[in-house]
């Protein structure tokens, strides 16, 4: 349900295009490691899978799952709450883990959080946690890199101007790309492993940059 939401709202808000170096859809079983730039970019990223025919199983902050609504549609999709700073937090690599096993993609932000700037400015991928490479070292799952470029151009700012951003963007229609790169098998200490991921992902999100005409600019 909620990459068809997805699916349906992100193209009336902007101009999405989608490239990658694989053919078709992410296979069963992979994690997808995107960029986080935005509160927009969730949407642009499900809407971009979507549109390679595949629906992940997203992991997102526990916060989100007390939102009237959208908390329904978490729990109804069997996406995962991750509960940060928390002894609850490692549980969420388990079911992430049990969700790779049974053929599902999950979607991680291996970032853990949104940039502290506050214009429409995109800048590549800050420090990944290290959740990422120890569920790929558990699962033994392949890591499908994603950058994403214009979400900001959507959302950013304070509260008034992330309003004022959704409610104008149909009428400005700002591009939006999505890059995925070739999956990689991340290797090494959970270190290396990490700074692997995040060159992957800088590198996916270059080229979304490219895709998206100057994501940096100023709306």
């Amino acid at each position: 349900m909620l990459s068809r939401i997805a699916g349906t709202l992100v193209p009336v808000l902007g101009r999405l295009s989608v490239t990658s170096e694989v053919a078709g859809p992410v296979a069963p079983g992979s994690i997808v490691a995107a960029n986080h730039s935005s509160l927009a970019d969730p949407g642009v990223v499900l809407a971009a899978l979507r549109r390679l025919g595949t629906e992940p199983v997203v992991m997102a902050t526990a916060g989100l799952w007390r939102v009237p609504v959208l908390g329904r549609v978490l729990r109804t999709g069997g996406h995962i709450p991750v509960h940060r700073g928390t002894a609850r937090a490692a549980g969420a690599l388990d079911s992430a883990a049990a969700a790779l096993a049974a053929g599902r993609v999950v979607l991680i932000y291996g970032e853990g959080g949104l940039p502290k700037h506050r214009d429409s400015r995109d800048t590549e991928p800050g420090a990944f946690r290290t959740g990422l490479a120890r569920l790929a070292a558990a699962s033994g799952a392949p890591v499908v890199p994603l950058g994403q470029c214009g979400a900001r151009r959507l959302s950013s700012g304070g509260a008034a101007k992330q309003l004022a951003g959704f409610a104008t963007a149909p009428l400005r229609r700002p591009a939006l790309h999505v890059h995925l790169g070739a999956p990689l098998h991340l290797a090494g200490d959970t270190g290396e492993a990490t700074a692997t991921a995040r060159h992957a992902v800088t590198a996916a999100w270059r080229t979304a940059e490219r895709h998206c005409g100057g994501c940096d600019q100023r709306r």
